[in-house]
């Protein structure tokens, strides 16, 4: 008798996903609630589990087909694998006679996009995946090759690529030209969509100030041994300008609001769509009633979501709402950007790198620690005035944080 597997429930507004892996093959042993499947949403990558324990069976859909939320995709058969028996994904096939001209070379797993069953299993057992052979489809990695690699690694053998791993290829000769196409992810092509959609549909305009960081990195410098002590978090300064955007909002409502047919729709709290960089493209998790939040929870917020986003384990309710954005080109080394509004929020703060400049300062040249600051705005709703006042603001509160406690 078998059981069927059948695509969960993936969130509001969310009626289908793409097969991104198979993470069990048919005659593999699952236990029960073991992940079976890797799905690609617009927003995120979800497993799918088993529902009953048994044996893999039959893979009703390929990877990189559509499946909508309730189909069928695989059926786990009772029992356990015969005694003595290898699953199908470990069995060793007879060496194939020689063939006239060697195969064409695996992808190399360097270069690869890794799923999120992959991605995790590297991270957890330290594994270099451009050290092992990839037994996947075009050579990708599977979960089963790094677990195997792992396996080998505390044995004391080493990181080894297969047992059955060809002879590395020749190198290409000096000068040749390779071209390689990958089929675009949902989250991917969901990003290209919403970015294309917001500049034809929004009236996108972009002001910029610079930010004076002296105080807050004096704070941080006086404050983060206590700060890390009591919270078990480090202080940084996404919690600063968090706070001071939520300062800035409730002076500038409409900066906080969006278009919804003919009419606006204004809120009374802040909720912070912080952008995070994923392995496969960029995610935009929530963080709930920053206005009402600590510092600290903030940064635990924050921390929360970069750690998640790597491993690929944020969910759809973490993205879900967002009424502004914050998106911290700095940390990759920007200077200065035109960030791009995520609809159908009205506004982005955009953070850039820090760096020594000299300014000058009741008539003096003096260097300090200076970041220039973009928000870029839907000018449909926000007029040049607001927006500038928004930035003024922020601007204002991070050069002399002692705004933020006496809500100056």
């Amino acid at each position: 008798m078998s059981s069927e597997v059948k695509v969960p429930t993936l969130g509001e507004s969310v009626s289908e996903a793409t097969i991104g892996e198979w993470l069990k093959q048919p005659g593999d042993p699952v236990a029960l609630d073991e992940p079976i499947a890797s799905l690609e949403t617009d927003k995120v990558s979800v497993e799918v589990p088993s529902p009953v324990a048994g044996v893999m069976g039959a893979h009703k859909v390929a990877v990189g087909e559509t499946v909508e939320v309730g189909a069928v995709i695989a059926t786990i058969e009772d029992g356990v694998p015969a005694a003595g028996a290898e699953p199908v994904s470990q069995r060793k096939e007879p060496e194939p006679a020689p063939a006239a001209a060697p195969p064409a070379p695996p992808a190399d797993a360097a270069s690869q996009t890794l799923s999120p069953a992959v991605r995790r299993a590297v991270l957890e057992h330290g594994i270099d995946p451009s050290s092992v052979q990839g037994t996947g489809r075009d050579g990708r990695l599977t979960k089963e090759d790094v677990l195997a690699a792992a396996k080998a690694k505390d044995s004391g053998a080493g990181t080894v690529l297969t047992a059955e791993a060809p002879a590395p290829a020749p190198s290409a000769p000096s000068g040749e030209r390779r071209e390689e196409r990958v089929r675009m992810t949902r989250l991917r092509q969901t990003i290209a969509r919403r970015l294309k959609s917001a500049q034809e549909e929004a009236a996108l305009l972009t002001t910029f100030n610079d930010v004076d960081m002296s105080a807050v990195i004096e704070a941080r410098n006086k404050y983060k041994d206590l700060f890390a002590k009591k919270h078990g978090i480090k202080l940084g300064f996404m919690s600063f300008f968090a706070k001071a955007s939520c300062l800035a909002l409730r002076d500038v409502p409409s900066a906080n609001a969006y278009i919804e047919g003919e009419e606006i729709v204004y809120h009374d709290y802040v909720d912070i769509s912080v952008a995070v960089s994923a392995p496969n493209g960029l995610v935009v998790p929530v963080v709930r009633d920053a206005h009402a939040k600590s510092f600290a929870q903030i940064e635990l917020d924050i921390a929360d979501f970069g750690a998640r986003a790597h491993d690929g384990t944020l969910t759809m309710e973490d993205m879900k709402g967002g009424t502004f954005t914050i998106s911290n080109g700095g940390v990759f080394g920007s200077l200065m950007s035109t960030p791009i509004i995520n609809p159908p929020q009205s506004a982005v703060l955009g953070l850039h790198r820090i760096e020594d400049r000299p300014v000058v300062r009741d008539g003096q040249v003096v260097v300090r620690p200076m970041m220039y600051i973009a928000l870029s705005y839907d000018h449909r709703l926000i007029d040049g005035r607001e927006a500038v006042t928004t930035l003024k603001i922020i601007k204002e509160a991070i050069e002399d944080p002692t705004r933020l406690l006496i809500d100056l």
